[in-house]
């Protein structure tokens, strides 16, 4: 569960606000070989500015794929490239485009409350077969099932404030 909420966490930080942030394209998929890899492996990302993104790659024939994976995500993002470094500008965002990140956070917190309920799930049932298999008496398997319920409402609700601050975050102007 504790991973579920890590996994929200860093998804979170790669949606766009209105600031630049290195994380927004640090998990960037880019074909370097046959294989993608995350830009963060193949360049050093900086924001000397608040709405200006650098990319400068360690190994300047890898700028063409960079470029290449940076125009083809959803970021909406178009890559400057003056050879050795590629520079992204952080447009502003408009009202509908911040209504639609809110809509993209919202669903990203509710995967993530799936994925606690599954394993809530899972973990009743493995109590149900321990009880089953006579491991452990009925009380126990009540008690253990109350403490997971509990377990699983802490990290939903840890969600829910991860996900709201994002939203506050997004529709900052």
């Amino acid at each position: 569960m504790q991973k579920a909420v890590e996994v929200l966490r860093t998804d979170l930080m790669s949606i766009r606000t209105g600031r630049a942030s290195p994380a927004l394209v640090q998990r960037l998929p880019v074909e370097y070989y046959g294989m993608y890899v995350p830009l963060a492996q193949l360049a050093a990302i900086s924001a000397p500015e608040p709405r200006l993104l650098v990319v400068r790659p360690f190994n300047q024939g890898d700028i063409g794929s960079i470029e290449r994976a940076i125009h083809t995500s959803d970021l909406g993002l178009t890559p400057n490239n003056d050879g050795k470094l590629i520079r992204l500008n952080i447009p502003r965002l408009t009202e509908e485009r911040r209504r639609d990140l809110v809509k993209v956070v919202k669903r990203r917190v509710e995967e993530g409350r799936v994925a606690v309920r599954n394993q809530r799930r899972s973990a009743i049932e493995d109590l149900r077969d321990f009880e089953d298999e006579k491991l452990i008496p009925e009380d126990d398997f009540y008690r253990g099932k109350d403490e997971i319920q509990k377990l699983a409402d802490r990290f939903i609700k840890e969600m829910g404030k991860l996900g709201q601050r994002k939203e506050e975050e997004v529709m900052e102007i």
